[in-house]
Order: structure tokens, then C-alpha cells, then sequence
């Protein structure tokens, strides 16, 4: 058995207890370093830390004050937060309570919120501020079985008479009851923690359907001591590393990453604001994060759109180093692949080592100057964008899950990356293509099933363990995964082509540097067509320049200007397409796609049924006067 084999099927049965052996190894190493704003209000953040004993001290007392409150094993605590520190340790605290995590987003309106709450039997809902309080208090009536609600931070936070006694209470006072609670049974943690058992709930994570309910994912404390132990064997993090962490802790690409630094130990940096992450970057000075590929793509437009902003010399510039970063990345990539050694042709060195010097080492600068790699998940990130972050020198390991999965199946392999693929199965994940294409998966990271929905179950999982991921893909014959798209979003023409949506998509994303969102439309229709939202602060700025200045985002998308500009781009995409693919129309939408808008999920992914039918007017609008084949 390999060293590999060994450490993973050797694995504890919960992260609970992988928390108490971390905390035991190394107490006074630092774990979390988190930000507390200036008091005035103005100036720049003040980060703090918390070793490893500290945060031990604040979990052991969050559990056993839930355990105070009467929360059992395997009974659902809800969160309801955004990326914070005190997310992490509230989650430690009910997995050593042996209870289970149910997760929401801060974003979900108050009806759906309510749903999932009752439809999870939460007892308890910690809920980060009074935003969240006020959509519990809003459905109480619903939820007769919430018994207690506790609030992160109290700011703003007011008495309501007509809560039940004891209703609410504050995280400070959970811990300062469970911290009591403790000196009378000094052991009680321990033994929680060595009573949990791999199959216990630990996880109820809620998928965001594009239509109906959201279903609730069951995923067992195994699933995550195993996530832990294969992300360590992959050998991709050390304990010397700095993750910066600002993704949705709701979502299951978060969470697995609290997972993962637990076993391995190193240093987490926990800030959630999305409108922070450049601002943070150069002071916490990460050596890997996690991204999805939205983020990438901003990064990318707004260096071209900043290039465009210099003036043509300077745009020309930038154009010629994204080309040599991408032919870079390709042929140091290729020559891996054959010989192990990523060096590439004298004179394509030297002109990297020029384009280095103007453009990339600003951009590795951006990103705080100790960037080793990203990982990169939840949807595709076009490869073209994946050439050029390379060829800059910073290093976007693509990775592939599901929240079924845990999230972690495949991530590519360190220096041996492949742009454009999801790289290789953790170890322990088995894969296998079905006669359609269908990726199926196996192994200690699949979910025990959705909750109380057995039919459902049964569509996705098979009786031996194989999950249907609705996700097509090909691998390579040494094992690397390419994803060409999902099963249902594949679209077939009228004249019987089918197209990949996602792959016309990404290849616009390269192609643009002022597109945010977009969405190709052409099932059962003779053409394609695509519906174009623009990102704000670059095309607002691009205004400026082009006569539209000061004139609103809805006006600069509806002037012939701006139309002609993107139609310059659509014909620039078109000409990499085959016939069948190419874009014949397309419609610049009067807004940005947003979550609040329910058109992407928290994880910024296109909810294209919805899109679709809030624009329907706009793609009809593309094919009237067409003969549809």
C-alpha cells in the first residue's frame, strides 16, 4: 500500500476530530488571520490573528454552548453568513457538537430561507448580523421548530417583544455559556468528538436549482475528513503556505477549503467582501488562492480595458504580451507534457522575458507578489484566459466538483498542469465516461443523497455507488479530464448541430475585455444568438473616452457606438468558430446579471433558464422575420 493509500484510508472519522489532533500538533502556530475595521471608520483594515489553541478555545465553546442549548447529534444548526472568520469557527463548533451544518447563503430572500430552514428541521440558525435576523423574524410563524436564533454581530440588533424568552441570543453569550458549561464537564468535547461516526450528517449544503425548490445535499462526516486527507496527498499545499479565503463558506468550493487547511495546518486569511479582494491581496501577500473563473475574467478585462485607457501604443503593448504569455504557456506546457521540463525556444524566452518586464510582473504584483498558484472551480474558465494568467506567471490550476462530491474530484496536478482541463481524480475518486459522454463518479466524496427526496436520489446515484455528474467530458489517455459542457445545456440546432454553449462563451470572454456575462441561445433554431451584458466600470470608462461620458450604464449600452464596438468583437469570435457555432445576432442586455436578480447562482454561475425566460422578448426579438428550419 502507498504512502498515499495510507494516509487516506487511515483517516479519522470527522473533521471534528482532525480539529482536535491539529490544535494538539501545533497550538501556538497561527490559523486564521481575519480583519477588523478601523474604529473611525476610514483607513485601511487592521488584520488579526487567532492560533490554533485560541480558536480552539472559541469552538470547543461555541459546541458546548450549543450542546448547553439542547442540540443532539446529527440534529441542524443553520448558518446564515458571509465569509467571515466566525463562520469557521461556528461550523468547527457544531461539528464537534456532533451536529450537522446546514448552510445559507446571506443572499436568499427571506421565503427561501425559511424553506430550507424547515425543510432541514434547523433547531438553531446562527445568523451573521440584523439583515438575517429580520428574515427569521419574518417567517417565525413558519418555523416552530427553530428554537433559538444566535446573532454574529450585534450592530443594529433590537429587541423584539414579540420573541420567545430565550429566542435570541448573541454569539458572545453562546460562548460565554458554553465556556461555563465546560468547566462543569471538562471532558465533554473529547467525548463528543470520539462518539461521531464516519456516516453521521455533518453537511446539509442546498444546491440552487434554476427552477423549483433547492435541494438538500447530505454529505456525512466522512466525506470531509477525506477531503481533507486527499487534498493534503495531492502535495499542492504545505503547512508554510497562506490561503487568502473571501469564497462563499455556503458553498461547497468554500468549504472544502477549511477542510483541507485543517489537515494540512497552514495559514488562512478570511475575508468575504468581494469589493476588498484587490485592496487585500497586497497586504496579506497569499502564496494560493481559490477563485471562480468570473474573478479571473474581471482581472482580465480590467488590465486590457486599463491597456485600452493608455492610449494605442500602450494597448498594443498589452496585446503583444498576451499573445507571448499564451504562446509561452502553450509551448512550456507541450514540452512538459514530453519531456518533463517546461523550457521553450530561445527566442520566445526573450520575448517573454521583455513582456515580463512591462506587464507581467505588475499583474504578479496585483496579486500580492507571492502567488504560487489558483485554483480555479465551479464553472469553466476559457482556456484562452487560462493561456494568458500561465504565461504571466500566475498559475490557475483548474479543479472539478460537484456539491454531490464534496467539491474536490479533480484538480490539476501542480507544475504539470494543463490549461483547459480539470487535471486528474483526487487519490481515492474513481472516474468513468458513459457511452454519452456522461461523467460518472465514485468514491468517499459522493453524497449519502438528497434530503428526503429518495426518487431524486436514486435518478443521480446508482446502487453501487456511481454518481451521473449531468456533466459531459473526455479524458486524456493519461488520465487528465477535459469538461466540454453540461448534459442538459448542450444545444441542438434545427439542422441538427450540436454546440456547446459554454465553450462559444468562454471563447467570447478572451475575446472582450468589456463583457461580464454572456449567454448563446440556438436550441432548435436555424442560428445562434447571444445575449451580452457588459461590465460597468469598463465599458463606463471606455464611454468616457468615446464621447458618452456621463451618461447612465442602461444609455452607453443602447448607443450605436457601443453596439458597433461588441458587434467588432462578435465578428472577431466568429471568425474561430466553425459555421453552425458562429454568433448572427446578438443583444447588449440594459443591466449586469446578478444573484439578487436570481440570473446567477452565489457562485456566479448563468442560471440559463431563468435568463432566458426574463429575456425572451430580446431572443425572440432575433429571430422574427427568420424561417426556422
Amino acid at each position: 500500500m502507498s504512502d498515499t493509500q495510507t494516509l487516506i484510508e487511515n483517516r479519522p472519522p470527522s473533521v471534528a476530530a482532525l480539529f482536535l489532533e491539529r490544535v494538539a500538533a501545533t497550538p501556538d502556530t497561527e490559523a486564521y488571520r481575519y480583519p477588523v475595521p478601523a474604529v473611525s471608520g476610514e483607513g485601511p483594515d487592521e488584520w488579526k490573528s487567532l492560533s490554533w489553541a485560541q480558536a480552539s478555545t472559541r469552538v470547543y465553546a461555541i459546541a458546548a454552548g450549543l450542546i448547553e442549548l439542547g442540540v443532539k447529534a446529527e440534529e441542524r444548526v443553520a448558518l446564515a453568513s458571509s465569509t467571515r472568520v466566525e463562520w469557521i469557527l461556528a461550523d468547527l463548533g457544531i461539528l464537534c457538537a456532533g451536529a450537522a451544518t446546514t448552510t445559507v447563503y446571506p443572499q436568499t430572500n427571506a421565503e427561501e430561507s425559511a424553506f430550507i430552514l424547515s425543510d432541514s428541521d434547523s433547531k438553531v440558525l446562527i445568523a451573521e448580523d440584523a439583515a438575517q435576523l429580520a428574515k427569521a423574524r419574518e417567517r417565525r410563524t413558519d418555523l416552530p421548530d427553530l428554537a433559538h436564533v444566535v446573532v454574529i454581530d450585534e450592530t443594529g440588533v433590537e429587541p423584539d417583544a414579540a420573541d420567545p424568552e430565550g429566542w435570541l441570543l448573541t454569539l458572545a453569550d453562546l460562548e460565554k455559556r458554553g465556556a461555563a458549561y465546560l468547566e462543569k464537564h471538562p471532558d465533554l468535547i473529547k467525548e463528543k468528538v470520539g462518539g461521531i461516526t464516519s456516516d453521521q450528517l455533518a453537511t446539509l449544503i442546498y444546491t440552487s436549482g434554476t427552477t423549483g425548490r433547492p435541494k438538500g445535499v447530505r454529505l456525512p462526516q466522512d466525506n470531509w475528513s477525506y477531503m481533507a486527507k486527499a487534498i493534503a496527498a495531492t502535495g499542492l499545499v504545505g503547512a508554510d503556505d497562506v490561503q487568502y479565503l473571501w469564497l462563499p463558506l455556503a458553498h461547497v468550493f468554500g468549504k472544502v477549503l477549511t477542510s483541507g487547511q485543517i489537515e494540512v495546518g497552514h495559514v488562512t486569511a478570511v475575508d468575504g467582501r468581494v469589493d476588498k479582494i484587490i485592496e487585500n491581496l497586497p497586504v496579506v501577500q497569499p502564496t494560493y488562492m481559490a477563485a471562480v473563473p468570473r474573478i479571473f475574467e474581471k482581472v482580465y478585462n480590467g488590465v486590457a480595458a486599463k491597456a485600452r485607457a493608455g492610449g494605442p501604443a500602450k494597448y498594443k503593448i498589452f496585446q503583444w504580451a498576451a499573445e507571448v504569455a499564451r504562446e509561452y504557456a502553450k509551448a512550456s506546457q507541450d514540452n512538459f507534457r514530453r519531456t518533463g521540463t517546461a523550457s521553450v525556444p530561445f527566442s520566445l524566452g526573450a520575448k517573454h522575458k521583455v513582456a515580463d518586464a512591462l506587464v507581467y510582473s505588475k499583474l504578479r504584483d496585483a496579486f500580492g507578489g507571492r502567488l504560487r498558484a489558483c485554483v480555479s472551480g465551479s464553472a469553466a474558465l476559457a482556456p484562452e484566459i487560462g493561456y494568458f494568467f500561465a504565461g504571466a506567471g500566475v498559475h490557475i490550476l483548474e479543479g472539478y466538483g460537484l456539491t454531490e462530491s464534496s467539491a474536490a474530484s479533480f484538480v490539476n496536478p501542480g507544475e504539470a498542469y494543463r490549461t483547459g482541463t480539470v487535471g486528474k481524480p483526487l487519490p481515492g475518486t474513481e472516474v468513468r465516461i458513459a457511452d454519452d459522454g456522461e461523467i460518472l463518479l465514485r468514491g468517499p466524496g459522493i453524497m449519502q443523497g438528497y434530503h428526503g427526496l429518495a426518487e431524486k436520489t436514486a435518478e443521480v446515484l446508482e446502487s453501487d455507488g456511481w454518481f451521473h455528474t449531468g456533466d459531459i467530458g473526455e479524458l486524456s489517455p493519461d488520465g487528465y479530464l477535459k469538461i466540454t459542457d453540461r448534459k442538459k445545456d448542450l444545444i441542438k440546432t434545427s439542422g441538427g448541430k450540436y454546440i456547446a454553449p459554454a465553450e462559444v462563451e468562454g471563447q467570447f470572454k478572451a475575446v472582450c475585455p468589456y463583457v461580464s456575462n454572456i449567454l448563446v441561445h440556438g436550441a432548435d433554431r436555424n442560428f445562434c444568438t447571444a445575449l451580452i451584458a457588459l461590465d460597468e466600470p469598463s465599458i463606463l470608462d471606455w464611454a468616457k473616452e468615446n464621447g458618452l461620458g456621463g451618461k447612465s450604464y442602461a444609455e452607453v449600452v443602447a448607443a450605436p457606438a457601443t453596439v458597433e464596438l461588441v458587434d467588432g468583437y462578435v465578428k472577431e469570435l466568429n471568425q474561430g468558430l466553425q459555421k453552425w457555432q458562429t454568433i448572427k445576432k446578438f443583444k447588449l442586455l440594459p443591466r449586469d446579471l446578478d444573484i439578487e436578480h436570481g440570473e446567477l447562482t452565489p457562485s456566479l454561475k448563468l442560471k440559463r433558464p431563468v435568463v432566458e425566460r426574463e429575456y425572451g422578448h430580446l431572443i425572440d426579438e432575433m429571430y422574427a422575420g427568420t424561417r426556422e428550419a
